[in-house]
């Protein structure tokens, strides 16, 4: 079968690349540009643990040591400390990192997966797509035809992809302006990022009513202003003046501390939400999909989290053959679409109570200590502005059964990180285990944590779990932890692929684990729509694959290894 193709070479399509590649299937990454990022240490991206998570499993990097992880968070208002959030292991810090750097971790990565290749200088121009396939060409110096399984488009905000597909891409121009810099400089609050709203000190022009200060590695500070509607022309001069204020504001003394200007520029905000994610063999992700980021709010989590949720939908899909899965790439728009268009429409919510001069005040009390909080949220991904999506609504979603219990985590949430034992007997975390493709099935069971696998394995109910965890309709991995929030002794937790819960049974219950686990297939959707004769597809029986339970690696046995990408 054909590889996959993926147009665009930034973090979201390097990391798709990536995760597809894990999963063994081919892929070819389209670049336009020369296949080295230019360093820009004002362009940075802040991302939460469990991202963090999913791009160090993938580049084997610590990303940790590359960025910087705050030590809290502080709010400011005037002179006033309006919040202060200390970060530790219970509430692990994000992490702070320039874009290059990351996207140079995950090119590295790449350049070692003989499954995967980047294609330099190869801007894409046209596209073609039948049953059977995906034709695309490139021009420029390498300028030639591809052939492909499938397109992902992850081109960015001015996708060619989805241009060439006829979507449509709705939304709001320039929600937001911020003036950036990044400095090295000394300031009063070393490793903590701050966000000062109404600085007591006078700005030069039209006042800059938020100021953000955000660390990174070796005394490098990253400062975005707020500018005021409109299109004014933000001058190298008035940055100086900006950074000159903003600097002598904080130091305390009226002095100016020493610093070196290290980059500039001005970031614009867009809100916008293309119409159809999936067009047959054509899908979309990242900015090429949707573009948010006011109020905090980080665009590259979202796209991430996008490369995460297709790579084993698209893994099944490509292993198992043409037809077969058409309601679980389905499942990929409905999902995070849904997701995505949730905080647009929070972010588009607050806007107006956050930017319009005391609007806020009927709906939260305190004004001020509301703004802080909302904007905090955003900043530090959390509530209903920074908060990743759950998909509750899930068309992978089973059906009711009968031994459904809840616990800490809804269905479609991501699961804790909790420790658990592996089947080699080692312990790992849950998240190390996430991302190769297979369903998960986690026992609880207090006290397996101080006895040595061989003494449990065979005991209680693990055989009978055992069983059917082999009987399910898709490689599963049979892991076993001491705990798990909410949950009590032999609870059976199912998780996906990508880390969201499917469901949580009391005890072991073969019959609902199968059917849940026919559900987070797809396969529940794919009958239906048979039953309904609204779409024909192929082998969508729900015949069991015969996987061993603990089988850690996607798809069927006869596994191939596709040809070169270049059909040209």
């Amino acid at each position: 079968m054909d590889p996959v193709i993926i147009v665009g070479a930034g973090p979201v399509g390097l990391t798709l690349a990536l995760a597809l590649a894990r999963q063994e299937v081919p892929c070819v990454v389209l670049d336009e540009g020369p296949g080295k990022d230019e360093p820009r240490p004002a362009r940075t991206v802040v991302l939460p643990e469990d991202t963090v998570a999913l791009l160090e499993r993938l580049t084997g990097t610590p990303l940790g040591r590359a960025g910087f992880r705050w030590a809290g968070w502080r709010s400011m208002r005037r002179k006033q400390v309006m919040r202060e959030i200390t970060f530790d292991d219970t509430d692990p810090a994000p992490l702070h990192i320039a874009q290059h750097v990351l996207t140079g971790a995950l090119r590295a990565a790449l350049a070692r997966e003989s499954l995967a290749r980047i294609a330099v200088e190869s801007r894409l121009d046209a596209l073609e797509q039948e049953p059977s396939g995906v034709t695309a060409h490139t021009r420029g110096p390498k300028g030639t035809w591809w052939r492909g399984s499938y397109l992902i488009g992850c081109d960015g905000p001015r996708s060619t992809v989805r241009k060439l597909q006829d979507i449509r891409f709705p939304g709001r121009t320039a929600v937001e302006r911020h003036a950036v810099a990044a400095l090295r400089t000394e300031l009063p609050w070393s490793d903590e990022a701050l966000l000062h709203r109404s600085p007591p000190w006078r700005m030069s022009g039209p006042s800059a009513g938020e100021i953000t200060g955000r660390p990174l590695p070796d005394g490098v500070w990253r400062l975005d202003w707020l500018l005021p509607p409109g299109k004014d022309l933000v001058t190298p001069e008035l940055l100086v003046t900006r950074v000159r204020e903003t600097l002598t504001g904080w130091s305390g003394d009226g002095s100016t501390p020493a610093y070196e200007l290290l980059d500039t520029g001005v970031h614009t905000v867009h809100h916008r939400l293309a119409r159809r994610w999936r067009v047959g063999r054509v899908l979309l992700a990242g900015d090429a999909a949707h573009l948010l980021g006011a109020l905090g709010t980080q665009g590259l989590d979202e796209g991430l989290r996008d490369a995460d949720n297709l790579a084993w939908k698209l893994a099944l899909a490509w292993h198992d053959g043409p037809g077969r899965h058409e309601a679980l790439l389905d499942s990929y728009q409905a999902e995070r679409r849904t997701a995505v268009a949730a905080r647009l429409r929070a972010a588009d919510q607050a806007l107006p109570l956050l930017r319009g001069g005391g609007g806020l005040r009927g709906y939260v009390r305190g004004p001020a200590r509301g703004h802080d909080a909302l904007l905090t949220d955003g900043h530090l991904g959390r509530g209903s502005l920074g908060a990743p999506g759950a998909y509750t609504d899930s068309p992978l979603a089973p059906p009711p059964l009968d031994g459904e219990i809840a616990v800490g985590t809804a269905p479609g949430e991501q699961v804790a990180d909790v420790r658990v034992t592996a089947e080699d007997g080692s312990f790992v975390r849950l998240r190390d285990r996430l991302g190769r493709g297979a369903l998960l099935v986690l026992l609880v069971a207090p006290g397996t944590g101080v006895w040595e696998r061989r003494h449990w394995v065979t005991a209680g109910v693990m055989p009978r779990l055992a069983a059917a965890v082999t009987a399910l309709p898709h490689h599963a991995e049979l892991l076993v932890t001491e705990s798990y929030p909410g949950a009590g002794a032999h609870t059976v937790l199912l998780v996906r692929p990508d880390g969201h819960l499917v469901t949580a049974l009391n005890g072991v219950r073969p019959a609902d684990l199968y059917a849940a686990a026919e559900a987070a297939l797809g396969r529940t959707a794919e009958r239906a729509s048979e039953m309904d004769g609204t779409e024909e597809t192929e082998g969508t029986d729900g015949t069991p694959a015969g996987a061993a339970a603990g089988g850690a690696s996607a798809g069927s046995a006869s596994r191939g290894r596709a040809s070169s990408a270049n059909g040209g």
